[in-house]
């Protein structure tokens, strides 16, 4: 059932005033390939727009504090916890995980999947001007824990073999 329709198959926001606070988490990632002369300036520290992971994480912290304004129907959440991690892969991958936590009445998922994009979007807009051929791969949700449906977990977790 589609939560987010009503009896006329209208778009609604869903009613969760009868749901329980629980503990609720998520975890989402998402890949950013790129020429390899790319990821060393990176990882080397040498692009010249400053630390582009540093960028990113505080991107990604920011977007999943405002997912509500950015996807019709979600909830405006009171966020306890915004992790936001990126990883050079040799030769040629970032990867990078959001984990986002609350205690509430809706799941986070959808704000560890904003994390996860606007940190590689960010990654993006940062190198563009030196590898306009980077792609964003494998935005997914990884892991969610609590509320009515318990855990989720991904049957095969990401290696970075794309």
């Amino acid at each position: 059932m589609l939560t987010h329709l009503d009896e006329q198959g209208r778009a609604n926001m869903v009613d969760v005033t009868d749901k329980a606070n629980t503990q609720r988490e998520a975890t989402a990632e998402a890949w950013v390939r790129m020429l390899p002369s790319t990821l060393a300036m990176i990882a080397d520290g040498q692009h010249p727009k400053g630390d582009v992971f540093a960028v990113a994480r505080i991107a990604g912290i920011q977007a999943a504090k405002r997912t509500h304004e950015l996807i019709p129907l979600c909830h405006p959440l009171l966020l306890t916890s915004i992790k936001v991690h990126l990883t050079a892969h040799e030769p040629d991958q970032v990867h990078i995980t959001a984990t986002c936590k609350l205690a509430g009445q809706t799941g986070v998922e959808m704000e560890a999947l904003t994390a996860a994009s606007l940190a590689a979007l960010t990654i993006y807009d940062m190198c563009k001007a030196v590898d306009r051929g980077m792609t964003i791969e494998r935005v997914q949700l990884l892991e969610k824990r609590g509320g009515k449906s318990g855990h989720y977990q991904k049957d095969n977790l990401s290696n970075g073999d794309l």
